[in-house]
């Protein structure tokens, strides 16, 4: 389960933290802009998990099928069809945003998942016990549950943000034009 430490040093501790998004007016629309970004890295990376865990429920699932249908063909086999089963087609109004950023603690985020479930060796998934199934997939459940209630705070933290850029840009207060001059590396006040 993820948790969120107050005065935590870790990222989600501080985008989740409610003084991450008290008093936005006062700040610089710089530091509002860092913080945005920076919820945004921390809601790809909770993304990220989600389609690990995702992957991995996917094959659990697909096993406890084979199982009960009696399929002959093992779940390694079928793996790409398993897998690419959720990923066809749009996704469901309102489940995700499109993500332009990369997750950046990809490997620590896969030592995570494969840590949960410690004894359930996925690669062998047809010699687990029935009872080992069913602990991998309670587990994996359990953590993206988490995962998601986690994505869904830190979206809104991140919709604040973006609400708090707009409204400066509407209230004229905030140019684009400063703004491209700022990446050109230009003064912005010329």
């Amino acid at each position: 389960m993820i948790e969120v430490r107050p005065g935590g040093r870790r990222r989600i501790d501080r985008v989740l933290a409610p003084e991450y998004v008290a008093d936005l007016e006062r700040l610089d629309l710089t530091e509002v802009r860092a913080r945005r970004d920076d919820a945004a890295q921390e809601e790809t990376d909770l993304s990220y998990l989600r389609r690990l865990l995702h992957g991995r429920i996917d094959i659990v699932r697909a096993e406890q099928k084979r199982r009960v249908e009696g399929g002959s063909s093992s779940v390694v086999e079928r793996l790409v069809e398993i897998l690419s089963d959720n990923a066809v087609g749009p996704a469901p109004a309102g489940s995700g945003r499109h993500q332009t950023l990369e997750p950046s603690r990809a490997e620590a985020h896969r030592r995570h998942v494969e840590a949960l479930v410690s004894d359930a060796d996925l690669s062998d998934v047809g010699s687990l016990p029935a009872e080992r199934l069913d602990l991998a997939l309670r587990t994996y459940v359990a953590e993206e549950a988490s995962v998601s209630q986690r994505r869904r705070e830190v979206q809104k933290v991140v919709d604040l943000l973006n609400d708090e850029i707009g409204s400066r840009y509407r209230a004229g207060s905030a140019s684009v034009d400063k703004l491209l001059a700022a990446e050109r590396g230009e003064d912005p006040t010329d």
